[in-house]
């Protein structure tokens, strides 16, 4: 097991709004940030990126179910997210699988993350939702 990741996702887990000074210890200043919805670029971006997330939900949580680092300064981090969100799903929990792909020198200079964006935020749209849902069905 990779003691850097094992350290870096138990900060990780740590952050919410009151504590998003970590982003320092974890992250270098020319740190480049990705998801499907994002790119960011820059610790003080980050910084924004991370005080709205936590501003517009109710919850934030994740949990970590495999860390794998192939050689030094490079790994992947599986996971799960548990959020809720006062305009998805009717404020109901949900739950969201992803990977993480980071690189670090000290601390972390690239990170990408890998999920279904339709799950993380379109599915639990009142009207888009349904239609996805039924797309994916129909194409399953």
């Amino acid at each position: 097991m990779s003691t850097y990741l094992q350290h870096f996702t138990e900060r990780f887990a740590a952050l919410d709004s009151d504590h998003l000074d970590l982003l320092g210890d974890l992250y270098s200043e020319d740190i480049t940030f990705r998801d499907p919805l994002h790119q960011i670029s820059g610790l003080p971006a980050l910084r924004a990126y991370f005080a709205q997330l936590y501003a517009n939900v109710a919850e934030v949580r994740y949990t970590f179910e495999g860390l794998d680092e192939p050689q030094p300064g490079y790994g992947y981090i599986r996971w799960t997210l548990y959020y809720r969100h006062p305009r998805l799903a009717g404020g109901r929990p949900i739950s969201l699988q992803g990977c993480s792909h980071l690189r670090w020198r000290g601390r972390v200079h690239f990170h990408q993350d890998y999920f279904d964006a339709g799950a993380l935020l379109y599915e639990h749209v009142p009207v888009m939702g349904s239609a996805i849902r039924w797309l994916k069905g129909r194409l399953a």
